[in-house]
């Protein structure tokens, strides 16, 4: 029996060794492999030279608008706000949708804390739906097994039986840039008259059924950090349709300030979330990169899937039907945990970066006494799942 799991191990060892090869060959170099670098080869220099210039570099300035304009364009909405990061565009996302202290709000295990983080702002709770394991995001069917089994309809608002408290909103995440099941969630929440916000943080690019994400929810959230597929250095965005909640949401990301051409009166509690114009500078410039970035991830997701579909031993995950992914973290699929950590070390070990995902949302401190009505899907990732390389290849 020993020998057999010894003979198992070192052919783990020879073929993970060789998936670390095929990465590097994939991108020609024998430096350290980050899971996402940013690239920045078009006029982002430019348009940082010229923010500088202007000496407009925080939150007044030419560029933050023409960020949100052409942002907006991209996803097909009405309104963009451009704010300082993810985070801060989930919580006031969440917070222009309704949602108030004492509330819950639904979403998955499987996720960025972020997305937990942005409803504790509000002194808010989570509750915890599993995901599908055919999209990595909120599962439409564990929901509607939930919404059937575990709340109740009173005066137009949404109860959760065991709690007693109003569920105001669904937050699905589009997991790893892969579409979520909008459609069937969508229609969940229409019946159970629960507003959908959308957090579409590592989305952009991604469409469901022809339609970006980030269209179906009443808000949706965007981010620009470091190691996404676009990025602002910091930053993120909120988006909707909704007119006057995008105003809302720029009033309280400017701290409530009311114009005035000098005086300060703020007419409630608000936020300094409004993203700065160098940054949106450096925005504006990747926001023209998107769509050679995306055929070139596409192009590496092929080349991924070709080479690991030779493999027993290594599923690679593909887009969802109905859906065009971003890709914007490949992810790879192993036997067990065991076997996943062993993955993991060796890759790493040779200075090529791959991650687990992150741990279960009700597995850490702040958020170990929420309600889950189930997990099953997301502790079955959370042993096998791992991400691999994914930057784009110059």
């Amino acid at each position: 029996m020993m020998a057999l799991y010894l003979t198992q191990m070192s052919r783990n060892t020879k073929t993970f060794n060789e998936v670390t090869d095929f990465i590097r060959g994939l991108y020609q170099t024998k430096d350290f492999i980050p899971l996402h670098a940013p690239l920045f080869r078009g006029n982002e220099k430019k348009y940082l030279n010229e923010c500088i210039d202007s000496t407009f570099v925080s939150s007044v300035g030419k560029f933050v608008g023409e960020a949100e304009k052409r942002f907006a364009e991209i996803v097909g909405a009405d309104y963009a706000v451009a704010v300082v990061n993810g985070t801060s565009a989930l919580h006031l996302a969440l917070r222009v949708a309704g949602v108030k202290a004492g509330d819950e709000v639904i979403t998955q295990p499987l996720t960025f804390v972020a997305t937990c983080n942005a409803i504790r702002y509000l002194n808010a709770n989570p509750v915890f739906v599993d995901v599908s394991l055919r999209t990595l995001g909120l599962s439409a069917e564990s929901l509607k097994d939930f919404l059937e089994s575990s709340t109740i309809v009173k005066d137009g608002r949404l109860y959760n039986k065991t709690s007693g408290k109003r569920i105001a909103a669904c937050m699905p995440m589009h997991t790893f840039g892969h579409p979520l099941e909008l459609d069937e969630i969508k229609e969940l929440c229409d019946h159970y008259n629960l507003t959908l916000v959308e957090d579409a943080a590592e989305a952009v690019g991604s469409h469901y059924k022809g339609k970006h994400v980030g269209q179906h929810g009443k808000v949706s959230a965007f981010s620009f950090n470091g190691n996404k597929v676009v990025t602002s250095g910091g930053g993120g965005m909120i988006v909707t349709n909704d007119e006057e909640l995008a105003k809302y949401a720029k009033h309280l990301s400017t701290v409530a300030k009311v114009a005035h051409p000098y005086e300060f009166y703020h007419d409630e509690l608000a936020y300094n979330y409004r993203m700065p114009n160098i940054n949106a500078a450096l925005l504006l410039g990747q926001l023209e990169e998107l769509e050679s970035f995306l055929v070139n991830k596409r192009e590496l997701s092929q080349k991924y899937q070709a080479y690991f579909n030779k493999l027993e031993e290594i599923e690679f995950f593909q887009e969802p039907e109905n859906c065009i992914s971003n890709f914007w973290l490949n992810v790879v699929l192993l036997e067990n945990r065991e076997i996943r950590d062993e993955f993991l070390k060796i890759t790493n070990d040779q200075g090529v970066m791959t991650r687990p995902a992150w741990n279960l949302m009700h597995n850490l401190p702040e958020f170990r006494n929420s309600i889950v009505h189930s997990d099953t899907h997301s502790k079955w990732l959370f042993d096998r799942l791992v991400n691999i390389p994914s930057s784009v290849i110059q």
